[in-house]
């Protein structure tokens, strides 16, 4: 059988010509990339691929920033939280940061860009009551209130770039210099950076593919005073701020924001908040300020015969690949890291570009190959759970990143890949722009909807902060499943109502996150229409705290859909009656133990028409209830898992009033799933684990049959009109 080629690209370095020409062969790759701390040298770029060259905008020209070191990126810091004993209170404002990474912007004035604030009241402290000790780097409150606690919030230079920071640390790069990170807002910054752009085309002819990394603005990523990682929100726009910008802003939106509109209490608006308006606001300016921006450099990489690729990480604020500017970008294609399925569908699912492409994990640094480790564990797992997110909509290209002279001494990891990316183009062959048959239409209800498409809270390397937390096990789940998925935001229910062609609405999270809502809920119109949407047939599923908001003595704002609410010690004094179990439910019907993840205590059943399917420790972590003509389903958490995957499966066509319909296109084994293809008649039968596995496989007609997989096995079928 002759060995597929294309759709690979490798990552490559100077001195390693005979071996990448093997892995090129091996792997089938058909184009080679630098990485952050490596260079192709120019018998790697002789060879028979397209050239991928990483290009950053604005780091990585340390002498031009030093030039203009008023121009270096910056962010709005607060300081830790200090008690006042008496009526002065010292700061050392800088307490907990890096400064090798940090500085105060003292060329601006802090009386009119800085904020001090009692956060006992929340009252702004009067500019003539606070000075900035300079050389020290202190902040004086005088007539501080004894006992209060204050805060400053401060403006500052972010002169080490996070992401080479990052590398830095992790590799031992030594004395190799720390890049500065510059501003494109910024007048001579704005020209450098076009410029320079022009120059570096003409002089390298080599380069196929300009690999963006990305444009402008980092996530916010800031480091403590041990050089450890502080704060991390890969969707934080801190590092877009400065004052040019504020100034702008204000010119364009007609009002002043104020520092506290960006510090946020020190939670600096992460992705778990719920977005104020004036933050919206402030998003919505730096993704048109970057779009137009950028578009003229990917202009100008057009022009010179070459691709513009954007990588979906690092630099990449104000590049919502979601948003309502990225296509006016014209980029031509996206790479971003994949850490698992949900991370596979974010870049997939991306419109307006002509292809996407996936860097798979381990990426090749030291902190996973190193003698006594063994990469393909990693490799493995991290396959296993892109590859169910790929059968619904593949990339187009799949990679790796880092050193492959790392790599290239685990022969058992070479060997693990040659599989993946033959098994990648396989799938790639038979399935791209064939639209796979969906059971299903969910729609993800929360405060992001469309703009955050398949995210909610990933950092860097495409890892997530907590992999037992219910919103991602959810996204998770989907990214694999023969569904549909929609993501619409709480105003879209309000201005337009439910989108017609969804049968289930899905709303989980912690209560007052952006994910579950917060006081969202109190607005009238959203809870009547969601009410009356169920009422007249359609599906809700609430996970974790889902409505949650304590108003006119409601916990949950949907308790009547759910069906029941949480105790929050205010009606103890009232008996619940409704704590038997019923013998057995639909939802459960596959489940051999419950797994809830962090779970949610003291739920419990309004009324005894509640279908309580599981009852343990005095509250209810699963049921479900009549609302009209549909139902609302609860689940008090849902880690990822295949168990749990099967249970969300089951309790989506139970909400929907489809559990006809359950069986169609199924396999009754969790670890096992079936993909089907109706245009092209085709289906795949997937073992999602590492073990041998026998399933009952249902056809698109009711038909069942028996099939054995050896682990991690795919097996196409073809099946006709008649079944």
């Amino acid at each position: 059988m002759k060995k597929s080629k294309g759709r690979v690209t490798l990552p490559s370095e100077q001195n390693f010509l005979e071996e990448t020409k093997e892995l090129m062969e091996r792997w089938g790759a058909d184009a080679l990339r630098d990485s952050d701390g490596t260079k192709l040298d120019d018998e790697i770029k002789q060879l028979d691929a397209k050239i991928y060259t990483t290009y950053f905008v604005a780091r990585s020209h340390n002498e031009f920033a030093e030039q203009h070191p008023e121009e270096v990126q910056q962010l709005y810091l607060m300081s830790q939280y200090n008690t006042a004993k008496d009526t002065e209170l010292e700061i050392a404002f800088m307490n907990g940061y890096f400064t090798e990474q940090i500085e105060p912007d003292y060329i601006h004035d802090p009386k009119v860009w800085w904020e001090v604030i009692d956060r006992t009241t929340g009252e702004v402290v009067d500019t003539d009551n606070w000075e900035v000790k300079k050389t020290a780097n202190l902040l004086l409150i005088r007539n501080a209130v004894p006992w209060h606690e204050y805060t400053v919030s401060f403006l500052a230079y972010m002169k080490w770039d996070p992401t080479q920071m990052y590398n830095h640390i992790t590799n031992d790069w030594g004395d190799k210099p720390h890049e500065i990170p510059f501003d494109a807002r910024q007048p001579h910054s704005n020209q450098f950076i076009k410029t320079y752009l022009k120059k570096w085309l003409k002089e390298n002819p080599d380069t196929d593919v300009v690999r963006f990394t990305t444009f402008f603005y980092h996530f916010t990523l800031v480091f403590n005073h041990l050089g450890k990682e502080k704060f991390v929100d890969w969707f934080g726009y801190g590092a877009s701020v400065s004052v040019a910008a504020l100034e702008a802003f204000e010119q364009e939106k007609g009002y002043r924001l104020r520092p506290e509109d960006i510090v946020d209490q020190g939670y600096y608006n992460t992705t778990f908040r719920v977005p104020s308006n004036a933050y919206l606001d402030y998003m919505d300016f730096i993704q048109q300020f970057v779009a137009r921006e950028v578009k003229e450099l990917v202009e100008s990489v057009h022009e010179s015969g070459k691709e513009a690729m954007m990588f979906l990480g690092d630099n990449w604020i104000g590049t919502e690949p979601y948003g309502k500017y990225f296509a006016e970008t014209g980029i031509d294609a996206v790479v971003g890291s994949v850490g698992d399925g949900t991370t596979l569908r974010m870049i997939a699912d991306i419109p307006n570009v002509r292809y996407t492409e996936g860097r798979f994990l381990p990426y090749f640094f030291p902190d996973t190959f190193y003698e006594g480790n063994n990469p393909v564990i990693e490799a493995n797992e991290n396959w296993l759970t892109a590859r169910r997110a790929l059968m619904r909509k593949p990339l187009d290209r799949i990679g790796y990143g880092g050193y492959v002279s790392l790599a290239y001494k685990f022969p058992d990891f070479v060997n693990y890949v040659e599989h993946i990316t033959d098994e990648f183009r396989d799938i790639y062959s038979k399935i791209k722009d064939v639209k796979p048959y969906a059971g299903i239409k969910v729609a993800i209800l929360n405060a992001w909807g469309k703009l955050r498409t398949w995210q909610s809270h990933t950092v860097a390397h495409g890892k997530w902060y907590k992999q037992t937390y219910s919103y991602h096990g959810v996204l998770e789940a989907l990214s694999g499943s023969a569904v549909d998925v929609t993501f619409i935001r709480f105003d879209d229910v309000i201005e337009h109502g439910v989108p017609e062609d969804v049968d289930v609405i899905v709303n989980v999270g912690d209560a007052g996150t952006a994910f579950s809502g917060g006081e969202r809920w109190l607005d009238e119109a959203l809870t009547a229409k969601i009410r009356e949407w169920v009422y007249n047939g359609g599906g809700f599923i609430g996970i974790g705290e889902p409505t949650a908001c304590h108003h006119e003595g409601r916990y949950f704002q949907l308790a009547n859909v759910l069906g029941v609410d949480k105790e929050l010690g205010f009606s103890l004094s009232t008996n619940k009656y409704f704590t038997e179990a019923v013998d057995s439910h639909f939802i459960a019907e596959d489940s051999n133990g419950y797994d809830f993840g962090e779970s949610m205590k003291n739920i419990y059943a309004l009324c005894d028409e509640t279908e309580i399917i599981e009852y343990t420790d005095g509250g209810i972590h699963l049921s479900s209830s009549p609302f009209g003509k549909g139902r609302g389903v609860y689940i008090a958490g849902l880690p990822f898992s295949h168990e749990n995957t099967r249970l969300l499966m089951r309790a989506l066509f139970y909400a929907a009033h489809k559990e006809d319909q359950f069986k169609i296109w199924y396999a009754s084994n969790i670890h096992c799933e079936v993909h089907a293809y109706p245009e092209i008649k085709k289906y795949a039968v997937v073992n999602n684990s590492t073990e041998k596995q026998v399933t009952d496989v249902y056809d698109g007609y009711g038909k069942k049959h028996s099939v054995k997989l050896a682990p991690s096995e795919i097996i196409w079928e073809e099946f006709s009109d008649e079944g």
